[in-house]
């Protein structure tokens, strides 16, 4: 459904995107991560046909978002960080008007309205101004103006961004509720978001795809996969650390920290180990006959598994001395710096209303 190869974009002498390729299959949701400055929205901006590339090529449904961009444009749903919001129109007005511009059939504008709002739940607050909204009904609206033509394709861009917990799952569930009929590309900070929501996960840095794959698979193959973690009193010799390394499925053992304890005039030595372990392999009964064995008493046996955000600091965590001139971003310029849009704007804004949206409307227009 989504692809893209080599995509690369260039300011001037500065490089926001270098190479970046990934695809998604139809009716996933790609979680689209990295840093502050590495390349995100610049990505999103240009899949959504509303930046150009400097080169590479995406497509959207079998469309090139550059030769075809108003075919791309009318197979994608686009939410921006900061919805484009009319404050002074009513819910169901303000999505009426939404489907006008993206050119729904007349006929269908009414049951494309009314499908929008039920599916963000917005039917109780059909009749409420835009700005006496919350926060979080806000971002409903905002993904009901992506979804009202019923694209293939949805981008949304820090959905709940502000959020309190409680709005964060009402909207995380609303997405997961479009995947299937729709594939969903989602940038976010929120790494458990991604890893409850996401089927599929790229993530960039320094504007360069650095891996690409499912949580599980991404969790499994960069952080040594899980493990397990023990605790024992008695001393630990290196002839226990070698038989421990013995075992079939471990990979490594790290010795941890190590203690004495006084009790009774007795001391008591204790001292943690953690075992990383090859996937799938489940060698927790022979670690625990081993170091019993070897008279060692286990107060605990814990099993570990890497998170995504291990994950995520391992890919973006670098020395900025290994940085390259043609990579670095000053720290002058953030991404939306470079992606500013410019002063004579004036041209692109709808003057079909008087009212004018809480953020630019080219957001809106360029669907």
């Amino acid at each position: 459904m989504i692809e893209v190869e080599k995509l690369c974009k260039t300011y001037g002498s500065t490089v926001a995107l270098r190479d970046v390729s990934f695809a998604v299959e139809p009716g996933a949701i790609l979680g689209f991560l990295g840093p502050n400055g590495a390349g995100k929205t610049t990505t999103l901006r240009i899949l959504s046909a509303y930046l150009p590339a400097t080169s590479g090529t995406a497509r959207i449904a079998g469309f090139d978002v550059h030769e075809q961009s108003m075919d791309v444009r009318q197979r994608i749903g686009y939410l921006p960080e900061n919805p484009p919001l009319y404050p002074d129109m009513t819910v169901e007005g303000y999505l009426h008007f939404v489907a006008q511009i993206k050119q729904v059939v007349a006929g269908d504008r009414k049951t494309n309205v009314e499908t929008a709002m039920a599916k963000c739940g917005l039917l109780e607050r059909r009749k409420s101004l835009i700005r006496k909204l919350s926060k979080g009904y806000r971002q409903r609206v905002g993904i009901a103006q992506a979804i009202v033509h019923d694209p293939p394709v949805i981008v949304l861009d820090e959905p709940t961004v502000g959020l309190d917990p409680r709005q964060i799952i009402e909207v995380r569930n609303l997405i997961k509720s479009l995947a299937g009929s729709h594939t969903v590309v989602l940038s976010t900070h929120i790494l458990p978001e991604v890893s409850m929501t996401c089927s599929q996960v790229a993530i960039i840095n320094r504007g360069q795809i650095v891996a690409t794959g499912t949580p599980e698979t991404l969790m499994e193959e960069l952080t040594g996969g899980s493990g397990y973690e023990v605790e024992v009193e008695g001393e630990i010799t290196a002839e226990t650390l070698v038989m421990l390394k013995q075992i079939s499925g471990v990979k490594a053992v790290e010795q941890l920290k190590t203690s004495v304890e006084t009790c009774h005039g007795t001391s008591l030595h204790r001292c943690w180990l953690r075992l990383s372990c090859e996937p799938d392999q489940e060698p927790a009964p022979e670690i625990l006959a081993r170091l019993m064995a070897s008279d060692l008493n286990v107060y605990e046996l814990r099993r570990t598994r890497a998170s995504l955000e291990d994950v995520f600091l391992e890919l973006t965590t670098q020395n900025p001395a290994t940085q390259t001139d043609s990579e670095s971003i000053t720290n002058t310029e953030t991404e939306e710096d470079l992606t500013s849009e410019p002063e004579n704007e004036e041209s692109e804004s709808i003057e079909a209303t008087d009212s004018q949206p809480e953020n630019s409307t080219s957001d809106l227009e360029d669907q």
